[in-house]
């Protein structure tokens, strides 16, 4: 096999095994691991320079278990944070869903925003670094126009106000600057809290910003649309949501509750084909049976699986629409995984050739051991225990 990869540090090769010992994606140095997905990758930085461009984009990630839905799109969180955008993640939950009337969602938002990231903060908590960085374009757009601080704010943020929220969400930003020009550090913490969904009650966020309203179950897309229009303001190229494990929405024991959840993941997707949102992305990963089961499944609502189906000309003709809101990950190559394997040797030898515990013999006859054993589940599911 090649030798010419790159050296890892100890830092990143600790963390890459702890993550894949323990079963769960790494949050660094997916580069070392990364095989096969090229066309799925390609598809994806379309969506990327769409969302870049002030369109929208939604994109369904399906795969078995162990398939590695988890790692694409953390792959595509990478690529996203050096394209210039802001991602948000979370993984849903019991207690965190698109859409609930018991404060579900709302915990579902809180989530994203903690995992708020950007190029320079890639591992969460950069939401004060965004709304800094907004202020510290609106302080050079004064100094270079003469105007008063305020006032290009409060121009930066006219647009947000013609949305639903958009008034209380300038008016957050406004008092993060109030604070931090009299350094008032209580009102810089409440503006924040506000923008992360902490506050429960309108009483309480009248008391500290003079807002009306807060972020509840009902208008948690409305702010993660505004969210979007804003951190265009601040210099970023666009907003990224991702969220996984959908397959808790379809385990959903209540009729009720799926439906809303599913009117919720259609209200989002027609929005993104009939352009109504800009500078958003949304990718989501789920199981086959959540999008497929006619019962409990996405397919089970006509408006999504109409919407959802596949191409049937592409399936007919034998080949993968890439286009498609819908991305099935195909099973690694035989070829691929013995290339995963080389690339987990080298990750084990911190990037030193002459370190490598096993020759490249060893790969092959691993490589045709789980195949006589497990069989092609094995190329479909390789997740590493």
């Amino acid at each position: 096999m090649a030798n010419r990869k790159p050296k890892l540090r100890p830092r990143e090769r600790d963390a890459i095994i702890q993550s894949l010992r323990a079963g769960v994606t790494p949050r660094t140095g997916l580069q070392h691991i990364q095989v096969g997905r090229v066309k799925e990758v390609e598809a994806l930085l379309k969506d990327i320079e769409r969302i870049m461009d002030g369109g929208s984009a939604f994109r369904l990630t399906i795969g078995d278990f162990g398939s590695g839905k988890s790692f694409f799109m953390q792959l595509i969180r990478i690529i996203a944070l050096e394209k210039g955008l802001v991602t948000i993640h979370a993984d849903l939950a019991p207690d965190r869903r698109l859409y609930a009337t018991g404060g579900q969602a709302r915990n579902l938002y809180a989530e994203l925003m903690r995992n708020l990231s950007t190029r320079t903060k890639p591992d969460g908590n950069a939401l004060t670094s965004v709304v800094e960085r907004f202020i510290t374009e609106a302080r050079k757009k004064a100094k270079s126009s003469g105007e008063k601080v305020n006032t290009v704010i409060e121009k930066s943020l006219n647009r947000l106000t013609e949305l639903v929220g958009g008034y209380d969400f300038a008016q957050v930003i406004e008092a993060y600057w109030e604070g931090h020009k009299e350094e008032d550090e209580q009102l810089k913490i409440d503006a924040v809290r506000w923008l992360r969904g902490e506050f429960l009650t309108r009483t309480d966020a009248k008391k500290a910003l003079g807002v009306r309203s807060i972020v509840t179950d009902a208008s948690v897309y409305d702010h993660l649309k505004l969210f979007s229009l804003f951190v265009r303001q601040a210099g970023y190229s666009g907003l990224l949501v991702i969220c996984d494990e959908m397959v808790n929405l379809y385990k959903l024991s209540s009729k009720k509750a799926r439906v809303s959840n599913y009117e919720q993941v259609l209200r989002m997707l027609n929005d993104c084909l009939q352009g109504s949102a800009e500078y958003i992305g949304f990718l989501f990963g789920g199981t086959p049976d959540f999008l497929y089961d006619p019962r409990k499944g996405l397919y089970s609502y006509e408006a999504l699986q109409s919407r959802l189906a596949e191409n049937t000309f592409a399936k007919a003709a034998g080949v993968i629409d890439y286009n498609s809101p819908t991305l099935h990950l195909a099973s690694l190559a035989p070829e691929e995984v013995y290339v995963l394997l080389g690339n987990l040797r080298h990750v084990f030898a911190s990037g030193d050739p002459e370190k490598y515990l096993i020759p490249d013999d060893a790969l092959a006859a691993f490589l045709e051991h789980c195949s006589n054993k497990i069989g092609d589940a094995y190329f479909r599911t390789p997740e590493i225990q």
